[in-house]
């Protein structure tokens, strides 16, 4: 999922990074608008908030929503940065470490909202901005590593191209083409995963509160050491399958 970049990708990777990270978004969002009655997963709705506020003056309210827009940027920002900063050490390198970030903080809430969260504005807020933080972080590095092909933070954009794209595949005068079938099937398989990690995420909090988000972390690690556990059985398979007279000279 993140050994290769944009140039070497195949479908199957996409396919996978857009599955487990949708996964990773729909659950935390889902979460976030039962633990915080806000969304986390994207910011359309913040930004007519920010405007909203502005019109009645609720300045203290203009300010917290503004940071929280900032901090989904500087998510983006900070992710993006990495990824070309770290890129000389190899593209799976690059391509982690946004990954195990975002993980770190996602324990961190996880852990001090299952034991000290008290439901105070401040608490509430600080937590909504972190989790914006890690999405923006989240989005960026998947739209990075897939030149844009891939964002599974929001569905908006996502029901815009399925139905341009579905009304191509049904018009008598478009030719079904590979390309445009492997984009349907990545725009099903996100909305699919995205409700799924919806549905999940929010059955788990309601019965386990902020385990949900060590949860996430479980996800985003699977996606953070996919193709470590690929390169290590491909390798074990071929050592298998070596002739025996092969080990042998070796030795």
């Amino acid at each position: 999922m993140l050994r290769n970049d944009i140039t070497k990708r195949l479908t199957k990777d996409n396919l996978l990074l857009a599955g487990s990270t949708a996964i990773a978004a729909g659950m935390v969002n889902v979460a976030s608008v039962i633990a915080f009655f806000a969304f986390t997963s994207n910011v359309t709705g913040h930004v007519a908030v920010f405007a909203e506020e502005i019109v009645k003056g609720h300045w203290h309210q203009v300010f917290i929503v503004l940071v929280w827009l900032l901090l989904f940027l500087a998510g983006a920002f900070i992710a993006n940065y990495i990824i070309n900063s770290v890129a000389v050490k190899g593209t799976y390198v690059a391509h982690s470490v946004p990954v195990i970030l975002e993980i770190v903080i996602l324990v961190a809430i996880a852990f001090y909202g299952h034991h000290y969260y008290s439901e105070t504005l401040q608490e509430t807020e600080f937590l909504v901005g972190a989790l914006l933080f890690c999405m923006g972080l989240q989005n960026s590095l998947v739209s990075t590593i897939t030149g844009g092909v891939v964002k599974t933070t929001h569905v908006t954009g996502l029901f815009t191209d399925l139905g341009t794209e579905l009304s191509q595949w049904f018009h008598p005068k478009t030719e079904k083409t590979k390309i445009l079938k492997d984009r349907l099937t990545l725009r099903f398989t996100i909305l699919s995963f995205y409700l799924f990690g919806g549905i999940s995420g929010g059955w788990i909090f309601l019965r386990y509160d902020f385990i949900v988000f060590y949860v996430v972390a479980v996800v985003m690690l699977f996606v953070a050491y996919y193709d470590l556990t690929m390169v290590v059985t491909k390798k074990t398979i071929m050592k298998i399958r070596r002739p025996a007279h092969e080990i042998q000279e070796q030795n």
